[in-house]
């Protein structure tokens, strides 16, 4: 049986690309050219890539690419997408558990809950950041963004999700404390107009838990910053407003 997280993205590129949160890919990979101090030369891994927004932007501008999403029609639209503007990626459908890059990239991004923290256990989403470290070389960098843990602390999950731009309406969001995850009804209609009622859930990570998996995966130094659509800085601190977190840690 596929998880919800296959089913939401199973014939929905079209759709996907549409979405509010897509508006930021230009000021995200400003951020991330900062990051790598713009050196052209350095090789890149987007998980969880999704329709590839982020892949063709930064080829675009010049870099070498590798995406994987566990999404073959995701995929199929990025392959599409990257032929309509002449840029080559090696865009490939692969499982973000279970994938071996062993320190090939200086730059790994996992954006917009690509991949990671979907996943339905602990094991899995550690499993995540463990193969984002191992494909990394010595002294690179991983770039992600992931639900804030301390935001249902102080806030209704439910009364966010309503008012943002999400895929599909989503109801009866439940907040879990024992385990911090997020359960709730996504409703959605794909590109061949077929609509899905979708059970999901999402794991939540406090700033502490984040550091300490990431620390345990390999990476030597964690940071944490608040994250802001299209806008991600340094010098935003995270708080309990922010729904999302931008985590950057170094191997």
């Amino acid at each position: 049986m596929k998880q919800w997280y296959e089913e939401l993205f199973q014939d929905f590129a079209d759709k996907y690309d549409k979405e509010g949160f897509t508006a930021g890919t230009i000021g995200e990979v400003d951020f991330i050219e900062k990051e790598i101090i713009y050196n052209k030369e350095a090789s890149i891994l987007d998980i969880g890539c999704g329709t590839g927004r982020h892949s063709l932007e930064l080829a675009k501008r010049g870099y070498t690419v590798t995406g994987i999403d566990l999404s073959p029609s995701m995929i199929e639209k990025a392959k599409v997408l990257a032929q309509k503007e002449n840029l080559k990626i090696d865009f490939q459908v692969r499982d973000a558990r279970d994938f071996n890059f062993m320190e090939s990239f200086d730059l790994a991004i996992m954006l917009c809950e690509g991949a990671f923290p979907l996943m339905e256990s602990d094991e899995m989403n550690y499993s995540i950041l463990l193969n984002a470290c191992n494909s990394l070389k010595p002294g690179g960098k991983l770039i992600q963004t992931t639900l804030n843990g301390l935001f249902p602390l102080f806030h209704s999950v439910k009364e966010f999700m309503d008012k943002g731009d999400n895929p599909g309406q989503s109801s009866g969001n439940t907040f879990d404390l024992m385990t911090f995850r997020d359960h709730s009804v996504y409703e959605i209609e794909d590109d061949h107009g077929n609509k899905k009622s979708l059970k999901c859930n999402e794991r939540y990570y406090v700033p502490s838990e984040i550091s300490w998996l990431l620390k345990s995966a390999g990476f030597k130094k964690v940071e944490i910053f608040s994250c802001k659509l299209g806008a991600f800085s340094r010098k935003d601190i995270l708080t309990t407003e922010d729904f999302e977190m931008l985590v950057i840690s170094e191997k």
